[in-house]
C-alpha cells in the first residue's frame, strides 16, 4: 500500500479561492491549531495573492502572518509558499536582486519549500529564481504549468502530455536544482486522461527517487479524477483543501480523496476523526465570512475558458465592486479567444488575469479596442516565450496601441535594480531601510502607485468579505419596475456605465 503524501493548502489557495484571499490572520489561527492537532504535516502557508492581499486589504504585514503561521504550527512542520518565477510574489517581472531578496526574506520567516512556477512554461524563467531558492537554504519545487485548452485549440501543439514531458525535459537539462516537481492545473480543467500520461511518462523520465506531485482546484468537478489518475500515473502527492475550504473554486477535499482511494492500493495516512473536529473548527473560524456563491458552485463553462479558482472570485469580487458582476457570462466567453489567440500560456497568476483583464476589455470597450498591458507585454514577450507563437495580428496590434516592438531577450536584463530604487523611496518618506520594507515597496510597485507604501505608511484599508449584522445592512434601492414578463417575474430596469459606456440592464426574476 503507497501512502500518498498531502500538502493542506486551505490556509493559502484556499483563502484565495473563496476569499480572494482576503483573511484576517487572528480569524484562522486557532483553525490551523486544530489541523495541527489533527496530525497534518505539511501546510501552504503564503505567497501568491497571500502575500499582496494581507497588504492591500487586511492592514497586515505578509511577513507577521508568516511568523505568527510558523510560531503556531512549531519547528518540525513543513511550511510552504508559491512563487511566480521571475514574478516572485508581484504581478510584474522583477529584477535579479527583488528575486534574490525573495528567497532570503521567505526563509528568514520561517518557509521550508517554494513551489516556483512559470505561468508560458518558459524554463528559462524559473533558473535564476531556482537557484535563489536553493541558495537561501529553501526547498525547491519545480513546476510545469497544465490546463484545458478552449474548443477548436486541439492540435495546437501546447497543453497536450508530449507538451508537458518537453517542458519537462527543458527543466532537467538546464541545471536548474530542485528537490520536487509538481504539475499545477490553476484551473482544473486538464483533461484525467491526459494527466495519468502525463504522470505515466514524468515518473519514467524522473525514475523512482524524484517526489512528484499534483495541484489542482474543483471549479469544474474535475479535481478528485485528476488526483486518481495522477497517482495510478505514478504521482507521489496532492494538495488538498479541507471543509469548508475545499470543493469549488478551492482545492479538491482531502476527506472525498481519502474516500476515493478506498479500495486501491494507494491510501492517505490521516485520522479521519480527528480530521472532522478540525474541519468542525474551521467552519466556526470562518462562520461570520460571506462565502460567494460561485466559490461554492461547480462551473462546467470553465473547461472552454479557463479560469482559475483563485482568480474567478477576485474578479467577481471585483466585478460586484464596480457593478459589472452582469457581464461575467460575456467576459468568460470572451477570454477563450483571449487564450486562443495570446500564445497558449497556462491560465496561472499572471497570465490568468492578463486573459481575464483583456477579455474584460474587449466585453466592455470592443473587441481588440484597448490591448491591455498585460497581455500586451505577454503578446510582445516581455513576460518571457509563450508555449507558441501568439497570433500575428494581435501581436501587431499590440505592438502599434503600445508603441512597443516585439522582444525575444531575456526580461531579466532590461530591468534595472530594484533594491536602490526601493531604498530611495523609504528614505524619502522617512521609513526604517529594512528588507523586509525594501522587499514590500519593490514587490507592490506598479505604474498606478506603490500600495506597499501606503501600507506602510498606515493607509491600508481592512476589506474583508464578512457579513454585515442585518441591522447594519443597507435598505434596498428602489427602482422603476417594469410590466411583468410571463410567468410572473418583474423585470427592472438599469442604466450601468463602465469605462465610459452606458449599459442598459434588465434583471428579471
Amino acid at each position: 500500500m503507497k501512502k500518498i503524501l498531502f500538502q493542506d493548502t486551505s490556509f493559502r489557495d484556499g483563502f484565495q479561492s473563496v476569499f480572494g484571499a482576503r483573511v484576517l490572520t487572528k480569524d484562522f489561527i486557532p483553525a490551523l491549531e486544530a489541523a495541527v492537532h489533527a496530525g497534518i504535516e505539511h501546510f501552504e502557508a503564503g505567497g501568491g495573492a497571500r502575500f499582496q492581499a494581507p497588504l492591500l486589504y487586511c492592514n497586515e504585514n505578509a511577513f507577521d502572518m508568516m511568523d505568527t503561521f510558523r510560531k503556531t504550527v512549531g519547528k518540525k512542520i513543513r511550511l510552504q509558499t508559491l512563487a511566480r518565477g521571475i514574478n516572485v510574489v508581484a504581478l510584474e517581472p522583477q529584477p535579479r536582486d527583488m528575486i534574490d531578496l525573495h528567497a532570503k526574506m521567505f526563509k528568514k520567516h520561517g518557509m521550508t519549500r517554494i513551489r516556483n512556477f512559470d505561468a508560458l512554461n518558459d524554463v528559462n524563467n524559473l533558473i535564476y529564481s531556482g537557484q535563489c531558492i536553493t541558495n537561501a537554504g529553501l526547498e525547491h519545487e519545480v513546476v510545469v504549468t497544465m490546463m484545458e485548452l478552449p474548443r477548436g485549440c486541439e492540435g495546437k501543439g501546447a497543453h497536450e502530455p508530449e507538451f508537458y514531458i518537453e517542458t519537462l525535459k527543458k527543466i532537467l537539462d538546464s541545471g536548474v536544482p530542485f528537490v520536487s516537481v509538481c504539475f499545477k492545473d490553476a484551473s482544473g480543467t486538464a483533461n484525467p486522461r491526459k494527466v495519468h500520461e502525463t504522470f505515466k511518462q514524468a515518473r519514467k523520465l524522473l525514475g523512482d527517487k524524484v517526489e512528484l506531485r499534483i495541484h489542482s482546484h474543483d471549479t469544474c468537478e474535475n479535481g478528485i479524477a485528476q488526483y486518481v489518475a495522477a497517482i495510478e500515473g505514478g504521482a507521489d502527492g496532492v494538495c488538498c483543501g479541507r471543509a469548508p475550504l475545499s470543493g469549488g473554486t478551492a482545492q479538491p477535499d482531502l476527506l472525498s480523496l481519502w474516500h476515493a482511494l478506498k479500495g486501491t492500493e494507494y491510501s492517505l495516512d490521516i485520522d479521519v476523526e480527528k480530521i472532522m473536529e478540525a474541519n468542525q473548527v474551521s467552519k466556526e473560524c470562518f462562520k461570520e465570512y460571506e462565502f460567494p456563491p460561485e466559490a461554492l458552485a461547480i462551473e462546467p463553462e470553465v473547461i472552454f475558458s479557463p479560469m482559475p479558482g483563485g482568480a474567478l472570485t477576485a474578479n467577481t469580487l471585483m466585478m460586484r465592486d464596480t457593478k459589472t458582476f452582469h457581464l461575467y457570462p460575456q467576459v468568460i466567453k470572451n477570454m477563450a479567444e483571449c487564450v486562443a489567440l495570446g500564445g497558449f500560456g497556462s491560465s496561472v497568476t499572471p497570465v490568468s488575469q492578463f486573459y481575464f483583464q483583456q477579455a474584460y476589455a474587449n466585453t466592455v470597450q470592443g473587441k481588440w479596442k484597448k490591448i491591455t498591458e498585460g497581455y500586451g507585454n505577454m503578446v510582445l514577450g516581455y513576460q518571457g516565450k509563450t508555449p507558441r507563437e501568439p497570433d500575428k495580428e494581435i501581436v501587431r496590434i499590440a505592438s502599434e496601441q503600445m508603441k512597443k516592438p516585439v522582444f525575444t531577450g531575456n526580461p531579466l536584463d532590461v530591468l534595472e535594480p530594484g533594491i536602490p530604487k526601493a531604498k530611495k523611496v523609504l528614505e524619502e518618506n522617512k521609513l526604517p531601510t529594512t528588507d523586509e520594507n525594501i522587499f514590500i515597496i519593490g514587490a507592490m510597485a506598479t505604474k498606478g502607485g506603490n500600495k506597499g507604501l501606503d501600507f506602510l505608511q498606515g493607509k491600508a484599508r481592512v476589506s474583508v468579505p464578512k457579513k454585515k449584522p442585518a441591522s447594519a445592512a443597507a435598505p434596498a434601492a428602489s427602482a422603476p419596475v417594469a410590466a411583468a414578463p410571463a410567468g410572473g417575474a418583474t423585470a427592472v430596469n438599469y442604466g450601468v456605465t463602465v469605462a465610459g459606456k452606458t449599459f442598459s440592464v434588465q434583471v428579471s426574476g
